[in-house]
Parts: C-alpha cells; structure tokens; sequence
C-alpha cells in the first residue's frame, strides 16, 4: 500500500512540474492602448501580390503575415474619391447619410462649389494662408473617433494627420483634440481654430526642422536597381505626365530643379517622401502626445497622400508608383518596429487599407485593343445644354459636376413643367452618349430601393438634400481626365477593391475572402472597443474578426 501511495504521490508531483514548466500564454489587456487607423490613397488591392517580392519582412509583409488579411474588401458606394473614402471609412456609412458625396460639390442653395471641409468661421493655425481655414462641419454623422472619445468622458486623444486637410480631418471627427495638414506654401504642417488657438510647441519645433526642404534638395532616384522594376511598364513611356521642366517622364527627377517650377515645397506630395514626412509626423505625434500611455485608449488617424498625387501623375503601372510603394513599405517598417519599443504590438490595434483604388490608363488599354477612352465633362454638358434649350427653350442645368446634373428647379416651376418628366428627359438623352453606361434620376433614386449593381452603388452615394438631379456612371475604362495618368471615382472593382489588414491588439493571423464592405470596419472597431457604433453607421461588424 505505502508503495501504491509513493507512486501516486510521484504522479502528481510530476504532472504538477509539467503543469508549472508549461509556457504561460501571453495576457492580453482587455483593450488597446492605442488605434491607430492607416489609410493609403489610392492603393489598388493588387498592390501587396504585384510588389510583393521587393517589400522587406517589416512592413507590409509584417502585416500581412501576422494580421488578419480581409482580401475581398469594397466600397459600396461611388463617386470613390477622397473624401467620401475617409469620411466612409470613420462613419460606417455611405455619403447617403454621412453627407460627403465628393471632394468639393454644387451646393443647390447658394449657386456656389463648396470644398468637403471648407470652413469659414474658423482661422488658420501655423499658417497666414488660407490653408487652414477647415473643419469638419460638413460631416453630418458621428465617426467612430468621436464615439471612443464620448466613451472614456473626453479622456481618450484622437488626433488626425495627413498632408491633405480632408484626409486629416474627416477620419479625426468632430471631437478630435486636433488634426494636422500640410501647407505647401511655408512648408509646414498646420491647423484651424476649430481645434486650438495655436500650435502646440511640439509641432513648432518639428516644423523649424523644415524637413520638406530636406527631403526636396535630393535627387528622385529608384531605390534599386531600375532593372529590378519588373512589375513596371518601361521607364520611359508615353503614358505618363512630364513635371515642369522636364523633358520626359523618367527618373532621375531632380527635385532642387524641379521644385522652382512645380510649387516648391509643396511638390513634396508628388514624391514618396511626402510618406517619408508623414510617418515622421507620426511617430513624433505618438512620442510628444503621449499616445498609448494612459488607461483611456488613444486614436491616431494617418493618411499617407502621396500615393495619390503620384498615381494621378504616372499611373498605376509606373516605376515611380512602384518605387513609392517600395519605400513606403520601409516607412510602415519603421513605423511598426517605433510601436514596438513605444508601447507594444500587444497593447496597439492597427488597421490598414485604401480610401479608393484606380484603373489602368486608358491610353494604356486602348493600345493593347482593350474598350477605353476618354471623356470630357464639358463637351457633354454643353451639349446637353444646346438639347435642353431647342427642347424646352433654356438650358435648365445650373451645374455639370461630379457626373451629377443639377436641375434649376425655379425656371422648371416658371415655366409649369414637370419635374420628373425633365429629369427622365434629361436621363434617357444622356443615355445615347457611348461612353455612358448609366443614367438615373434622383426621383427614381428615392422611389426604388435597389439591392446590387451600379445602381445600387449610386443610390448609396445620393444625398437628397446634396446631390444633383441626374447621376451618370461612365463606361468600363473610360474617364474624365488627361491622356496621361489616371484617376478614379467609378462603381468598378479597379476603384472599388482595396486591400483591409488587421493586425496587433487580439488579431489572430489568417486571411479571408469572404465580402466585407469598407462600412464594415467602424463597427468592427466598435465592437471591439466595446463602444456605440457612430451614429450613422449602416456597416456590419465583420463575423470573423469578433468574438
């Protein structure tokens, strides 16, 4: 018997031993010290496959490797410009009910534009320009910013940062402690009374670095081998656009020179170190502010622009664009490894994705025998003009813009006619134009209620009291722009599809082809800070990211 109990007590000493000798898991905080939102403009979901064997391990390939990579993700919505993208993004909604319907638009009571963050009851900060003169105002719902904001009672700092004003402030929300863009004209990073009366001293002194006249005194070269650039057109190739003073469009790009005539310092947006400025920003943001440091969870918004302003100039098959995704890659590097030593992956959520992608230049498709082309906005304005006057004896269009057309609703009612027969008239003659692919009025927008298709993307991105009283989508491979470069705004998958990686705080590696919408990430976010969803939201938390 004595035996019997020897042998149980050795056995349940070693299972206790094996018990203690077993690796504890790592405890993770019940929720993130620090988010940290990262849009890309204008990345194409191919980007991360296309490039992929000239990133390094510590960017994108980190994200991707250790995130959770939501590979089938779109925008539900068109126009897919700028603006709509952030304000999309933050809302988890649609500009149907968050109100950005593009970058600037033909406001119906005033006769006038209007620029998405134009404000003109606040003042410049940083700045005498009227660069600053910006806000929020004309977001009319909540962003998931503001709600984690009224969650901790105003103890948690958000802050927004990007070179272009929109892309700063529309993801920071109304209650951000402060947002900050770039003004090309002193070279400095700026903001509005909207947010403070002046500069905080941190952003003084990274502003006296003058860091943009830095990055701008050197040479534009390749940062391998030109030879290398495989996933590229050739360097010189008719399809991109020359700067100022050069005589093609291929590297080297000599910025000292080049700057004189193409905006001085503003020209850093045109070149991957306006992400390189960006991510400095960033970091001191993250180190001066104390981000991450306090029990309130802290949100910093980050915008890197500059893969726009280069992809609208050389197009997506470019080596410059390749050359700015490839050091951009090493400026995420850098960014991710500064988190680590700053506060921890396990105490930061990150998400990354794009607030629009882009199409192939159409000259580019044209050559190749693939359907393309160009239109111009005011040839078919214009002739829309001359068929409304022969018709009913005036124009009737108070504004072409954002392929919408604007009714002047006064002379329909002078003139006894009726609204909705004009807007059809108006529809059925745009439809005979070829490179438009679809028309539909604002009255069949608020009397139908579509469920797939272009028509359902417009119907997502029409405001009742924004938007014009006739929507135009164009052709497959048709845009309104230069026969160089390229832009975007269409219901297509070249503009819709975007990549979306999450990754840090309580992300589990994996990947998904599964559909999720870009309206999906806010109250994916709110799930997990366990916070209301903005106001607005008409996203759904995405299944497999919450528990």
């Amino acid at each position: 018997m004595k035996k019997i109990f020897s042998l149980l007590f050795i056995f349940i000493g070693a299972l206790i031993s094996a018990q203690t000798a077993k690796p504890q898991a790592k405890v993770l905080p019940s929720k993130p010290k620090l988010v940290i939102g990262i849009i890309i403009d204008q990345m194409r979901y191919d980007y991360i496959y296309r490039f992929w064997n000239k990133f390094g391990n510590d960017g994108f390939k980190r994200l991707v490797n250790e995130g959770f990579f939501c590979r089938n993700t779109n925008y539900n919505y068109v126009p897919t410009y700028t603006a709509p993208g952030h304000a999309s993004i933050y809302t988890g909604t649609t500009p149907a009910v968050h109100g950005i319907i593009s970058n600037s638009w033909y406001v119906k009571n005033t006769g006038k534009g209007l620029y998405c963050v134009s404000d003109n009851t606040v003042i410049s900060v940083g700045t005498d320009s009227k660069e600053g003169k910006c806000s929020p105002i004309n977001l009319l719902t909540t962003t998931i910013t503001d709600e984690l904001r009224i969650s901790s009672n105003m103890k948690s700092k958000v802050i927004g940062i990007a070179l272009k004003d929109r892309s700063a402030i529309l993801p920071a929300g109304h209650t951000a402690n402060a947002a900050y863009w770039y003004d090309g004209s002193v070279g400095s990073f700026i903001s509005s009374t909207y947010y403070m009366k002046e500069l905080p001293q941190w952003v003084k002194e990274f502003n006296k670095r003058e860091l943009p006249k830095k990055y701008l005194s050197q040479t534009w070269n390749t940062i391998l081998p030109i030879e290398r650039y495989t996933e590229s057109l050739a360097d010189d190739n008719k399809y991109e656009s020359k700067n100022k003073g050069e005589t093609k469009a291929v590297f080297p790009h000599n910025l000292p020179e080049l700057m004189k005539d193409n905006g001085g310092l503003d020209m850093i947006r045109e070149t991957p170190f306006g992400n390189t400025l960006t991510k400095d920003l960033a970091i001191e943001t993250i180190k001066s502010e104390n981000l991450g440091k306090s029990d309130a969870t802290d949100f910093l918004t980050i915008s890197f622009s500059s893969p726009d302003y280069i992809g609208h100039a050389y197009g997506p098959n470019s080596v410059e664009q390749e050359d700015d995704y490839i050091r951009l890659d090493n400026e995420l590097a850098e960014l991710l490894k500064f988190i680590d030593t700053q506060i921890g992956k396990n105490n930061t959520l990150i998400f990354l994705t794009a607030d629009h992608a882009a199409p192939e230049v159409p000259a580019y498709l044209t050559d190749l025998k693939i359907p393309s082309g160009y239109v111009k906005a005011n040839q078919i304005s214009d002739t829309l003009k001359k068929y409304l006057s022969k018709k009913y004896g005036d124009t009737l269009v108070l504004s072409f813009s954002n392929q919408q057309v604007f009714l002047n609703h006064n002379v329909i009612e002078e003139k006894k006619l009726n609204l909705q027969q004009v807007q059809e008239n108006v529809a059925a003659f745009l439809q005979t134009i070829a490179s438009i692919s679809e028309v539909i009025t604002a009255t069949a927008i608020s009397n139908s209620s579509f469920t797939e298709g272009s028509r359902y993307l417009m119907q997502k991105g029409f405001n009742a009291k924004r938007s014009g009283d006739i929507l135009i989508n164009y052709s497959p491979g048709f845009i309104d722009y230069e026969p160089t470069g390229t832009t975007h705004g269409s219901p297509y998958s070249y503009d819709t599809h975007v990549p979306l990686i999450f990754y840090g705080w309580d992300i589990s590696h994996g990947s998904s082809s599964e559909q999720v919408y870009i309206t999906d990430i806010a109250p994916t976010l709110a799930m997990m800070l366990n916070i209301q969803f903005p106001n607005g939201c008409t996203g759904k938390p995405i299944s497999f990211l919450v528990k």
